[in-house]
């Protein structure tokens, strides 16, 4: 799929842009063209690359469509990675929020179909379903968008990937917890019965791979996450680090967060199929021309929802999860 061809990734110096480009180096692109506001991030990436001649790297915002526009010139695939993601900050700052994770994604849209790219990827997050704060209703929209976006062309395909926590990504809780410990030997969590979805990085792009290949268009795959508990997380790092004494203060939960997160809500479960092992698949409400053919076959979930306090991970298995990450 992506052998000799040109990608752009937008928001592409990040921790998923780092990781995506690593992967896609392996499968022979012509170019990868990686598109952000932040010159020092890029200039960064271009040395930790070792100056790759594939990348390519362009300076502009998915607010600005033009420069967007042109960035998409000839190129064949585009993962839509740029957003604001940081819960407090969309809160604090709702309309800059909307301005890059819903009229962006809007310019995203009218700029591939204008450049006729062949497929373009969306990344979403548990925080769409059922949301209780400013980002994720932002990338609930975020979704629809992508999703009606297939009603109005043939030549692209939009396709939506929402997953939970990934391990290892800028602002990850572990990098918190961790700087916590050793600066200040206490660690802060909103409510200790706070559980998530996590997966590692590594995994989280080989599952964004599977559903670039598989999918048809109009669809949500839902990634299958393992969950935990957010204390043991905590305890387990806090006796990886062999410091005494660490202690785990409660704070309060933050405006919009919730106590679990949810991948797939009881609305959503009455469109939902079981895909395969490792992904739930949520067809739309609305036609799209051959969707609902194609999956009629896939079998309907037997879930109301899909919720991170269910299935929790021991914590054998949550320290297997971080010493598969290099965490631990």
């Amino acid at each position: 799929m992506f052998c000799n061809k040109t990608i752009l990734i937008t928001g592409g110096t990040g921790s998923w842009g780092y990781e995506l480009v690593k992967q896609l180096l392996d499968k022979n692109p012509k170019e990868i063209r990686i598109f952000s506001r932040n010159e020092f991030t890029q200039v960064e990436m271009k040395h930790k690359f070792d100056n790759n001649k594939k990348l390519s790297f362009i300076i502009g915002d998915i607010r600005d469509k033009s420069a967007l526009s042109e960035a998409c010139k000839g190129a064949d695939y585009l993962f839509h990675l740029a957003a604001l993601k940081h819960v407090p900050v969309c809160e604090d700052q709702p309309y800059e929020g909307l301005k890059t994770n819903v009229n962006g994604t809007q310019n995203v849209i009218e700029a591939s179909i204008e450049r006729n790219i062949k497929k373009v990827i969306y990344i979403s997050t548990d925080k769409a379903a059922n949301p209780t704060n400013f980002y994720g209703f932002t990338k609930a929209l975020g979704e629809r968008l992508i999703i009606h976006a297939n009603t109005l062309t043939e030549d692209t395909k939009f396709i939506c990937v929402r997953g939970g926590n990934v391990l290892g990504t800028n602002g990850s809780v572990i990098h918190v917890f961790k700087d916590q410990i050793q600066k200040k030997s206490k660690i802060g969590i909103t409510d200790k019965r706070m559980t998530r979805f996590f997966l590692t990085l590594e995994d989280a792009i080989k599952l964004l791979f599977k559903a670039s290949y598989e999918s048809i268009g109009g669809e949500i795959f839902v990634m299958k996450m393992p969950t935990c508990k957010i204390l043991d997380l905590a305890n387990i790092l806090i006796e990886d680090s062999g410091k005494p004494n660490v202690i785990i203060e409660e704070l309060g939960t933050r405006p919009g967060e919730k106590l679990h997160e949810i991948l797939l809500t009881e609305y959503e479960s009455n469109k939902t199929v079981i895909y395969d092992k490792e992904y739930y698949v949520i067809l739309p409400a609305i036609n799209i021309d051959g969707l609902n053919d194609h999956y009629s076959s896939y079998p309907p979930i037997n879930l109301d929802n899909y919720n991170s306090n269910h299935s929790l991970m021991t914590k054998n298995d949550i320290k297997d999860m971080l010493k598969k990450g290099g965490f631990i």
